[in-house]
């Protein structure tokens, strides 16, 4: 199964590719964007490169997961990702898959980070059958987490990873959100 081409009301999701690497560089480019992310800085051309390489396996490791390039209008605007379990803290990967989505600045703030990951999680529990779809961050990343919880993601744990060089606010941890399909099921049951 390849990753298939979603839609939201504003947003076209396609699968990741070649062709997005530009839009990738800009999106990681940007030191805001990145504030939360890795070691908090904006990433070269060259780094961006390497990611994007990764980003492009990611749809090769489970059927159906993978990258999705968000347009609106036909404006690139950021990408979301459903992706199985990296770390043994974050248990199997089998019907389970972590959420992210990473906006360009001007983006942000009209509710298309958590209307494409509405989608993703609707793609993950409809179409591709997971059991539960979980997303983290820094504890102190207050809009990520905020996005989380109003698309139906219940606060799970705080944890702590070790860090090279830590960003500011490493200390508070990260946390991480999730949602299984009996409780989407039963949000959207009674329309929520």
């Amino acid at each position: 199964m390849s990753q298939a081409i979603l839609r939201t009301s504003r947003i076209q999701l396609v699968p990741l590719s070649d062709e997005h690497l530009e839009h990738e560089i800009e999106l990681d480019g940007d030191p805001e964007v990145m504030r939360y992310l890795g070691d908090g800085r904006a990433r070269t051309r060259e780094e961006v490169e390497i990611f994007h390489r990764g980003r492009l396996a990611v749809a090769n490791r489970v059927p159906g997961l993978g990258f999705w390039a968000g347009f609106v209008s036909g404006r690139f605007v950021g990408w979301w990702i459903l992706e199985p379990p990296e770390r043994a803290d974050q248990g199997p990967a089998e019907g389970q898959a972590e959420l992210g989505y990473r906006l360009l600045r001007r983006h942000w703030r009209r509710g298309l980070a958590s209307e494409g990951a509405r989608e993703l999680i609707r793609h993950g529990f409809e179409d591709l059958g997971l059991t539960r779809i979980f997303a983290e961050t820094m504890a102190v990343n207050t809009a990520s987490r905020a996005t989380m919880a109003a698309i139906g993601m219940q606060h799970i744990r705080t944890f702590h990873l070790e860090w090279d060089e830590p960003l500011p606010g490493s200390d508070l941890g990260e946390v991480e959100y999730a949602i299984t399909r009996q409780q989407w099921l039963a949000h959207r049951a009674v329309g929520a």
